[in-house]
């Protein structure tokens, strides 16, 4: 190997020691191979760069080997992980594209900006490939709500969100929030966007065209962000609030003058490749770009825009600051779009070239203050099988071994009234989600569903993971996840497509978390080839932990599917008086691991539901089938709390009550808690006209589903076998009351 000469010692940068070395986030071993790579010590803005690139965040170096268990193709797919964000064809000549990340570390320090900016950030993602933006998702874990810092972190991670979607006008259209204890030291904030895009008119990342210039362009650079990825990469201790300064500010209107300068160029030739400034910013975006293309660059930090006076090259390469994106021109197109981003009040800079060396080299003010081979921050970055230990099984769970409630009306006013099942309402509300114009169903049912502008195809996206289930069985639990995805874009009518994840867990320097990450990313493999949904992009958020107490696995999963016919779609809520409500799937009260267990009885144990996923595959499509034929519009899964809890849901969407007869359940007779809050997978609920209630049962029959009619709609209150008579009124003042009671207290408490 050739190694450089040392490059000069600008700005009297200081030896490196083993300090530094360990506030880098590199170990010994690391630092050795960043020796052999460059052949001499590095100097602080090299090291840094390493530092950023060989981060978790950055490098996937715990989880890359297994990562490559994900099926990740199918005749749909057109670009799966490696982008910026997967993309799927969506018939017609476009293409979906979407992905989902973390921002976790940065929303727990500053809970307003960390969230904006993760939108920021997932926005750019999508649109640097050449898609418009049509809809964003979140899913939000918090600790318990009692804890003296939950209010405070909800508050300002759902108006960083709904502060910057709203503001760059694109539709919150959906998501999940969760409450549980071991998110209270480390919160998660995973966003998600899909776009549209024409097939022909997708940009991608890799770099070419030795003598071609690289571009900045967008909003100026400052010292906001630095070193977030690798702040990102570790856990939590006490002086997390001092790490304040490594969370980035978001501007969302720059943002969308970005999205619109970028779209005006984008339907131009003009551009070879493009990518935007994420995690590690101006390092991570110039190294992807040359690996990717197999060339080097040479950039010349003194012609980066800057909004602060005497920025180092250091601060320049590591800085995270917002809005701004790197691309590769075709010679001679400099002029035009400069034009462009100068028109959209934008900055535009030739800051380098590409090269024929395979290497990073940085200039500044005449020296040459960095010099890397570009494959020893990607394809020789330390890459890890970590020891790990399998989660242990846990035993089912009898139902006599979960004591029934007292008052089962009770119980449902609790359920649907605490911090579990209550309305997120006064989350939603806060968010702009009919904007564009396009949103055919809002947040609150089983999946959005956002029509393709100018089709009438509609997109249906969704959300879904059960951490208490992947604690329990990370295999099985992962495979849940997916598999509840599946379920819910079927239930609105779409065919399911393809999904993104979001691997959310503690350090997987500790056997016992490897273990649940490789379960569960086995688990996950396993269901997306049975369902046919391969994961075309992601995201891996390790080290979420504090003072070595780690989160509940959280492998979180966002999906796609596709509606040929937006006009036949289904939604949850109950549409006629007189309609039966026809259960699909069998029930057999399975109550390990569930809302109920955990909500009543404190306690978090048995072994979660299991999945069947031929069965779930059957009972999806079935249903899928009814709905794009016209049959029924009215469908929800059946997931936490179990039958009780999709009855409720279902009645107060519709303000229409319903009765119900448990013995219809199931040919065994269940104890009733069994049959009402039984977690059992693959179902869904319908409610039918009584005339075609025949027909679907023959249907279902024929097609080897389990149907079963047990109860109907009608009057104003929930009525159960005689357990419960509960009225609407009741339970909707309990429902969408919790949460603005809780953020009340939060109001009053600060007053």
């Amino acid at each position: 190997m050739t190694h450089s000469a040392p490059p000069s010692n600008h700005n009297d940068q200081p030896p490196i020691t083993p300090q530094m070395i360990k506030d880098h986030g590199l170990n010994k071993e690391e630092y050795e191979r960043v020796l052999k790579a460059l052949g001499r010590a590095p100097n602080l803005t090299e090291l840094g760069i390493y530092s950023v690139m060989w981060s978790e965040h950055c490098s996937y170096k715990s989880s890359r080997l297994h990562l490559k268990k994900l099926p990740t193709t199918a005749p749909w797919v057109i670009c799966g992980p490696g982008e910026n964000a997967g993309v799927v064809d969506i018939g017609d000549g476009q293409a979906a594209i979407f992905k989902m990340e973390s921002h976790n570390h940065p929303s727990f320090i500053e809970p307003y900006q960390g969230a904006a900016t993760g939108v920021g950030g997932i926005l750019r993602d999508v649109f640097t490939m050449g898609a418009r933006p049509v809809a964003n998702m979140n899913a939000l874990r918090f600790g318990a709500p009692d804890h003296p810092k939950t209010r405070h972190l909800l508050a300002g991670v759902v108006a960083g969100i709904g502060g910057y979607g709203n503001c760059v006008g694109v539709p919150t259209v959906g998501g999940e929030t969760n409450f549980h204890p071991s998110y209270n030291g480390n919160i998660l904030v995973n966003a998600m966007t899909v776009g549209v895009a024409e097939q022909d008119k997708i940009f991608y990342s890799a770099a070419a065209g030795v003598g071609n210039s690289v571009v900045y362009v967008g909003s100026k650079t400052g010292r906001d962000g630095i070193h977030g990825a690798t702040m990102a990469s570790a856990e939590f201790s006490e002086d997390t609030e001092e790490k304040r300064p490594t969370v980035q500010v978001g501007d969302p209107f720059t943002e969308k003058l970005l999205i619109e300068a970028c779209l005006e160029l984008m339907a131009t030739d003009a551009i070879i490749a493009i990518q935007d400034m994420g995690a590690a910013g101006l390092t991570s975006s110039s190294v992807e770009m040359a690996s990717k293309g197999g060339v080097g660059f040479r950039l010349d930090l003194s012609k980066v825009p800057c909004r602060e006076s005497g920025m180092t090259p250091y601060e320049m390469m590591l800085s995270e600051s917002q809005e701004r994106m790197l691309m590769v021109l075709k010679p001679g197109r400099e002029a035009e779009a400069e034009a462009i981003f100068h028109k959209w009040e934008l900055d535009f800079a030739i800051i380098g070239t590409i090269t024929d060396t395979g290497r990073l080299t940085l200039v500044f003010e005449g020296e040459t203050v960095a010099d890397i081979p570009v494959d020893s921050l990607t394809e020789d970055a330390p890459i890890y099988d970590r020891p790990h230990v399998e989660t242990a099984k846990r035993a089912s769970l009898a139902a006599d071994e979960c004591p029934p409630p007292a008052d089962y009306g009770q119980a449902l006013l609790a359920l649907m009234g605490g911090p579990h099942g209550a309305s997120r309402r006064w989350i939603w509300e806060q968010y702009d989600h009919m904007v564009m114009g396009d949103t055919v169903q809002r947040p609150g049912g089983d999946a959005a569903v956002v029509r393709v502008h100018g089709t009438n195809k509609a997109l249906a996206i969704t959300t879904d993971c059960t951490p208490r289930y992947v604690a329990a069985d990370p295999r099985m639990g992962a495979c849940q996840a997916v598999a509840e995805a599946f379920r819910n874009l079927s239930a609105v009518g779409a065919k399911p497509l393809a999904i993104t994840d979001c691997l959310n867990f503690g350090n997987p320097e500790r056997p016992q978390i490897m273990g649940q990450i490789v379960g569960a990313i086995e688990g996950m493999a396993k269901a997306c080839r049975a369902l046919d949904m391969p994961v075309v992009s992601g995201n891996v958020s390790l080290y979420n932990e504090t003072n070595g107490t780690g989160i509940l696995p959280t492998p979180a999963v966002g999906a796609i599917g596709l509606i040929n016919d937006a006009s036949h779609i289904a939604t949850l809520a109950l549409k006629r008086a007189d309609d039966q409500l026809i259960l699909i799937g069998e029930t057999k009260g399975h109550l390990g691991a569930s809302l109920y267990l955990w909500q009543f009885h404190g306690q978090e144990i048995g072994a979660p539901p299991p999945v069947d996923l031929g069965a779930e595959r059957r009972n999806g499509d079935f249903v899928r089938s009814l709905i794009e034929s016209g049959l029924i519009d009215t469908v929800h899964d059946l997931s936490d709390g179990g039958l009780a809890v999709a009855l409720c849901t279902m009645a107060l969407a519709g303000h229409i009550g319903v009765s119900v007869d448990l013995k219809a359940l199931s040919e065994a007779e269940l104890p009733p808690h069994a049959a009402l809050f039984g977690e059992d997978q693959g179902r869904m609920l319908l409610a039918v006209p009584p005339d075609l209630a025949p027909d679907i049962l023959a249907r279902a029959k024929k097609s080897g589903v389990p149907a079963r009619i047990i109860g109907q709609c009608g009057g104003d209150r929930i009525a159960l076998s005689g357990l419960c008579d509960l009225p609407l009124d009741d339970l909707r003042t309990a429902h969408e009351g919790w949460m603005p009671d809780l953020m009340a207290q939060n109001l009053t408490a600060e007053s």
